[in-house]
């Protein structure tokens, strides 16, 4: 189903019913969701019931928010919908605030991991690049700024950096 719904012209009406079988028969598949919830705010497709496209919108991207535990990609899609259809900045910018928050988690996660698998790797001068960056994200991270610690250490073991600059 999910094969097909990606096949013919990007405004069919196939591919919108195909979308919203995938949409009822795995309700918490939230990429599809938030696909969906996109397509219909850019198309002319009528609503399911043949009525308001914008409740089926906004039902669609509030269910994507739950399936995916409040992802950021989700919150943000939501908060976009109540910023520009509904004119509701404060709700939305609840939901940017809540997104925002959500994603600087995951990349204090992505960034303090990579940090690790370059040292490993030896890839010193990239550790390094980005060990200056996640310093000024994250300086509270006890993560990020261990690894930043082993990133400048293994630096000065390899003679890429001198001895003083190490945790300055």
């Amino acid at each position: 189903m999910a094969r097909d719904a990606g096949k013919g012209e990007h405004g069919s009406s196939q591919r919108v019913k195909l979308q919203r079988e995938l949409a009822e028969a795995c309700p918490a598949f939230a990429p599809n969701l938030l696909y969906l919830a996109r397509f219909l705010l850019l198309s002319d497709e009528p609503d399911a019931e043949g009525q308001d496209p914008f409740a089926e919108i906004q039902r669609l991207l509030e269910q994507a928010v739950q399936a995916s535990d409040r992802s950021a990609p989700a919150l943000v899609e939501l908060a976009y919908f109540h910023d520009s259809i509904h004119n509701d900045f404060k709700k939305a910018r609840g939901l940017y605030e809540e997104g925002a928050a959500k994603a600087l988690e995951t990349l204090e996660d992505a960034w303090a991991g990579l940090l690790n698998s370059l040292i490993l790797e030896m890839k010193l001068q990239e550790a390094l690049t980005l060990a200056e960056h996640a310093e000024k994200v994250f300086p509270d991270s006890g993560r990020i700024m261990g690894a930043v610690h082993e990133a400048r250490q293994a630096a000065v073991a390899a003679g890429l950096s001198p001895p003083q600059t190490v945790d300055s």
